[in-house]
């Protein structure tokens, strides 16, 4: 191979490596981002004076509504979206959900009238159904195994900071004397969705679902964008092509990936993934982020007092959400959501007890137990369940997993969001003991069901759970153990004859002995019609991972994928790729059109001028034409 091809360097994106993969990263976040301040922008306008009296002071049953038609919205999307992105992509579908929440937002800031505002929110509901379900779906596939965990908080972290936004705006505009108080607000949350339509035109595609769909050139150019730099031809890029496509191609040979051969298959990971999300909700936050100032005026706080606590709330919320960048992949998740359910449960119960004694000093303590409750949440139940689900599915059913947990959590949310006010009315503080109660049931829940994800790469997900999948990558590099320390006994089953047969993509990473292996003649490698495949040692910290004899398919069914498969396509078709989307792209096509107006332009002009030089010389061109023709006469 020539020098040149190498270091074949082609781009998709202006960034490369980490600055391309934290710059997606913060763009994306943008979308959760909308999340929290449409949370945040509501919960601080319902103790707003101006907005209570333009709509006649709304009952609670009707606030409820307003508030959880939101959350319908989204259910109902969320249980579209894994469909339609399998179908339309990651990216096409972050910017539908974009436009969509921000018709949304306009319509809520311009509305005439109640039943107008509930409307609005029902569509913003739709775009954030959309996008909170395909954004943790496209942040976990674009992201290394090593720092999955840390990414998916930040992107939490977002979330957050758009609810603490919200507060401060709506703190500052009530000093407004006009409707303005209530409706610029709502207005903000349109532009912020409005840029992530746009920079929904400059992210990369999710390089799993390329490969999943044959876009193999554009695939491996983005693999490359996000491992090396851009170079096409490193072999990390080439081995991290190889591991999607083989579980791309093994998932196929599998066939069938409906719903009900998911539940039925998947059962335990799809239980985790909705009662993650489930428990997010059940937990209580949404009593809090939804009627903060609500709870701050039933400890005492009045007006704009009220959302001031809720102002100072949230930035101590926002702080809480960055130790979980650094701890989430060293600690793990089940760490994490455990210590998170015993803070929050004896915070709620704390809250609970502080408005039944009802002293002086309540209103104080409320705040400062509302803070720790916040901070218990963004530290592990806020990030965690939004990463649990994108990354146990398998990518067959990676959107259909992230669909249902999505769906439950938009649910709960509505379910908490409906009765939250109703409760408050009927029950007071006993309402905080029920959300109480529930986080210490889900600390039992993730003790014994949840398994720690931390450091796998998403093709071995496999290996912690007793689900009879086929899907086994020996090509796995999570936790940075060499294959020979992960599978110490190998080498000698490849010998006696156990294993009889390895996919190339997994021998192109196993230790040059095995490779060795692989060339024994045909002939003096017995081939049997069943495979038994080495127990997998799991050096996960969770106590249900047990390792486990899994089957894969059939020798026939197996070798059916040939080598050629899995190697990245050639230079000729990465380069015609290449100068296909250069051809294709924005800014070519705004070159081109330029070009053309530019040259209409000019020729328009040149014609223009010569016409206006032929019209005043008509009689000198005749006397010239005649002369000559004389002249050319006498010649002959």
């Amino acid at each position: 191979m020539s020098n040149e091809y190498q270091q074949l360097s082609v781009k998709q994106s202006l960034l490369v490596g980490k600055p391309l993969l934290y710059f997606t990263t913060a763009l994306v976040s943008t979308a959760v981002l909308c999340f929290g301040y449409e949370q945040g922008v509501v919960s601080s306008l319902l103790v707003n004076r101006r907005f209570k009296h333009y709509f006649n002071d709304p009952s609670s049953a009707a606030i409820g509504t307003m508030v959880a038609i939101l959350e319908i919205g989204a259910l109902i999307s969320s249980l579209l979206s894994g469909k339609i992105s399998d179908k339309l992509g990651r990216r096409r579908s972050i910017r539908y959900g974009s436009i969509i929440f921000t018709i949304g937002g306009c319509f809520q800031s311009f509305a005439p009238n109640f039943t107008i505002l509930t409307i609005a929110r029902f569509i913003s509901g739709i775009g954030v159904g959309i996008l909170t379900t395909i954004v943790p779906v496209y942040q976990t596939e674009i992201s290394p195994p090593h720092s999955r965990g840390k990414l998916a908080c930040v992107e939490f972290t977002g979330n957050i900071i758009g609810y603490a936004t919200s507060i401060w705006a709506d703190y500052l505009c009530s000093y407004i004397e006009s409707d303005a108080s209530w409706r610029l607000p709502l207005f903000i949350q349109s532009i912020i969705s409005l840029g992530l339509f746009f920079g929904s035109y400059i992210i990369v595609e999710s390089p799993r679902w390329l490969l999943n769909h044959d876009h193999d050139a554009e695939g491996i150019v983005v693999i490359a964008d996000l491992t090396s730099s851009g170079n096409v031809q490193d072999e990390r890029a080439r081995n991290e092509y190889r591991e999607i496509k083989e579980a791309v191609l093994i998932d196929r040979l599998e066939g069938e990936s409906s719903y009900r051969y998911m539940f039925k298959r998947y059962g335990r990971r799809v239980l985790i993934a909705m009662s993650s999300q489930a428990f997010a909700q059940m937990n209580g936050i949404n009593v809090i982020s939804y009627y903060a100032p609500l709870v701050f005026e039933q400890a005492g706080w009045i007006g704009r007092d009220a959302i001031l606590m809720t102002g100072i709330n949230a930035i101590f919320y926002v702080l809480s959400t960055l130790p979980p960048w650094i701890l989430i992949d060293k600690w793990g998740r089940r760490p994490i959501l455990l210590s998170g359910a015993i803070i929050m449960g004896t915070s709620l119960f704390l809250i609970s007890y502080a408005l039944y004694l009802n002293t002086e000093t309540t209103r104080h303590i409320v705040v400062i137990l509302v803070i720790i409750f916040n901070a218990g949440f963004g530290f592990s139940f806020g990030p965690i369940p939004w990463l649990y689900p994108a990354e146990i599915a398998p990518l067959s059913i990676r959107s259909k997993v992230a669909s249902l947990s999505t769906a439950s959590n938009w649910f709960f949310n509505w379910l908490v969001g409906e009765m939250t006010p109703i409760l408050q009315e009927l029950i007071t503080y006993k309402l905080y003991l029920i959300h109480s109660t529930s986080c210490f049931i889900s600390f039992f829940v993730v003790y014994y069901l949840y398994p720690e994800t931390a450091g796998v790469s998403l093709e071995d997900m496999d290996s912690l759970f007793d689900d009879k999948s086929s899907i086994y990558s020996y090509n796995s590099t999570s936790n940075n153990v060499e294959s020979h320390q992960r599978f110490p006994d190998l080498e000698s089953q490849f010998e006696d004859g156990s294993i009889n047969h390895l996919s190339q993509a997994a021998l192109a990473r196993q230790k040059p002995s095995l490779q060795n292996l692989s060339q024994i003649p045909q002939n003096e490698v017995h081939v049997q019609q069943q495979v038994v495949q080495p127990q997998p040692i799991i050096t996960s910290s969770t106590t249900n991972s047990i390792p486990l004899l899994q089957k894969r398919p059939s020798e026939t069914s197996f070798r059916s994928i040939h080598s050629h498969q899995l190697e990245p396509p050639g230079i000729e078709e990465i380069v015609r790729f290449k100068n296909a989307t250069d051809q294709n792209s924005l800014s070519s096509s705004l070159r081109r059109s330029s070009a053309s107006v530019g040259g209409f332009i000019k020729g328009a002009f040149k014609k223009n001028n010569y016409n206006n030089i032929n019209g005043n010389n008509n009689t000198v061109d005749d006397e010239a034409l005649t002369s000559d023709q004389e002249s050319l006469h006498s010649q002959h």
